[in-house]
């Protein structure tokens, strides 16, 4: 057995032992840590979850309307240009917005599709490359009392283009 075989083993069990350890050796009250810490992360829990609620709501409600597939529909005809399959598009809009509507649209594709097929690769690497960035923002930003975060939404956004767009780009140089 190799010393990697070995740390990959047993690396979890060290840390769940040696924390709690090393805290105590430290004379750090470590139960007591814990349960403020738990108690904590449900005052948190609490103010987080009505941003949460919201972003599903409005994310049911865009996809049950029917905007999702008149979306995808008006942009067919630039998606071929730029080689990008119709079936894509809605992964690539819900992706900023939840990250669990865009593992339904991938696991959709996947079905429909095929996961060898270059649109199932290219929403597979999609969901790898890009991030949950109205989800994030109004998360997190919520919770501490953040207002303005429009740069941050920018920032986040153009980061879910680069993704998508070297997603795309990877994919055709390897599956294309």
């Amino acid at each position: 057995m190799t010393v990697l075989h070995w740390l990959s083993e047993w690396v979890v069990p060290i840390l769940i032992c040696g924390i709690p350890l090393y805290g105590f050796l430290r004379g750090v009250p470590v139960y007591e840590s814990f349960v403020e810490g738990g108690r904590e992360g449900l005052r948190i829990a609490a103010r987080i979850l009505p941003y949460m609620i919201g972003i599903f709501v409005a994310m049911g409600v865009f996809t049950a309307s029917g905007a999702m597939d008149l979306l995808s529909g008006a942009f067919s005809g630039l998606l071929h240009l730029i080689g990008l399959p119709a079936e894509v598009l809605p992964l690539a809009l819900v992706r900023p917005l939840s990250g669990s509507s865009a593992l339904g649209i991938t696991a959709s594709i996947l079905h429909e599709q095929g996961p060898d097929s270059f649109a199932g690769r290219l929403a597979s690497t999609m969901q790898g490359s890009t991030d949950t960035t109205f989800y994030v923002l109004s998360l997190y930003f919520g919770s501490v009392g953040i207002r303005r975060g429009r740069h941050a939404a920018l920032a986040g956004l153009l980061g879910d283009l680069a993704g998508i767009l070297a997603s795309l780009y990877v994919c055709r140089l390897f599956f294309g």
